[in-house]
Order: structure tokens, then sequence, then C-alpha cells
């Protein structure tokens, strides 16, 4: 359902952002639309929207730095972000990732399956607001609270990007089981989230590495993926 459903579009090439506009308002949601990153940021305290499409070359100041502000809220640290971009480089998508943007797609991309992705993240972020809070994990050291975002080691707070706190969720629910780096990638952004092997292991190891004592809970799994070492 994409009904009442407020989608901004901050691009600043002027016939994509026509396109954008045209489609997304065909397909039934209401549409916000600015070519400047700052105009994008005001119109966000404004009224919030349910999702952000987000180009990443925009004068002044640029998707990234966006992306990075909103993360940084308590507002607007779950809001829903699709970086659009023409650069498709692997350090492009990692550092999306990195930030938090809940999807990535490059220029050219096709209507429809943006369309498609829109719905994904959308659903993904209902069932996310559906769920009561989980239980905290607790593994030597370590504890995380799911429901809180937070992550304390030996007592120390620890600041994880969204996309790592996923990733340490993911594989610290389960302690044993095998991920492979496809499996996280749909753990943490939802099915068919086109994304490098060396993408999610450049997760990893920022992961391991703020986790400090920790971090060795997180083993590799040679040739399949990753898993949280189980208890003895």
């Amino acid at each position: 359902m994409t009904e009442n459903k407020t989608v901004l579009v901050v691009e600043d090439e002027e016939d994509i952002l026509a396109l954008l506009q045209f489609n997304l308002i065909k397909a039934g949601y209401d549409v916000v639309c600015t070519t400047d990153g700052e105009e994008g940021l005001q119109k966000i305290s404004e009224r919030q929207p349910d999702l952000i499409l987000l180009d990443l070359m925009l004068p002044g100041i640029g998707g990234l730095d966006i992306c990075r502000k909103l993360r940084s809220e308590e507002k607007t640290t779950n809001l829903p972000i699709i970086m659009l971009t023409a650069r498709g480089e692997e350090a492009d998508v990692v550092q999306g990732l990195e930030l938090g943007a809940d999807d990535y797609m490059t220029k050219p991309f096709s209507i429809k399956v943006l369309l498609a992705r829109i719905q994904t993240v959308l659903h993904r972020k209902s069932k996310r607001e559906d769920v009561s809070p989980g239980e905290k994990i607790v593994y030597g050291e370590l504890v995380v609270h799911p429901d809180r975002n937070t992550v304390k080691v030996a007592g120390d707070p620890i600041e994880l990007t969204y996309t790592e706190f996923r990733v340490l969720v993911t594989l610290a629910s389960r302690p044993g089981w095998v991920f492979t780096r496809y499996q996280i990638v749909n753990a943490v952004r939802g099915e068919d989230y086109a994304v490098t092997d060396r993408a999610v292991d450049v997760q990893i190891a920022g992961l391991r590495k703020k986790l400090g004592v920790c971090g060795p809970y997180i083993e590799t799994v040679r040739g399949v993926g990753y898993r949280f070492r189980e208890a003895t």
C-alpha cells in the first residue's frame, strides 16, 4: 500500500527529477522534490517523509553528508534512505552502506525496479516497527540491546554504524550458525540487494576492530562466510 506515503526526492538533474516525480505520483505516492541538499534537510525538518530518494552528487552539501547527518539524529536515525548515483564503484557502495543507506541504486536504473525497492524498504520498516522489543544479547564481555541500538564491551558503550549494528545482531542472535555473505546482506538489507563480497568483508573488519577484545567472537569460515563463536 502506498496510500499517504510521502517520498522526498533530492536530485539535481532536472530530467531525472521529473521522471521520478511522474512515476512516483503515478504509483500513488505523495512526492516532494528539491534539487538542493540544504533545502532537502529543511523539508525533512518541516515534515518528515516516509522515505528519501537521495542523489550523492548535489550542489552544496552532498548526499553522503546528508545521510550521515540524518543517521546521527534521533528523529531521523531510522528514516529510510535509498541512494541514487551515477557512481557505481565499490568504494561508493561501501561508504553508502557504512553510513546506513537502506538501499543503493546506480544510474541509469529501471523505474520498475526502483519502485519495487521502495516498496521493499517501506515494508521492512513497517515490520521493524511491529516487532516487540528484543531481549538483550549477553556473551562474555559483550552486551547488545537490539531494541535500543546499543552495544557495550566490558561496560563501555561502542559506537557502531547502522549496518555494523545489524550485522552484529544478525550474527550474535544465532551463535555457531554460519552465514554466507549473501545471507548477511539479505538479513540486513533484504533480498536481492546488490553488493560485493568485499563490501561485506569491510563491514566485518570494521566491526571487529570496534569490538576490541570481543572482535574475535566473529569468526571467519573460509570459503563460506562468517559466524558468531558458539559458547563453550
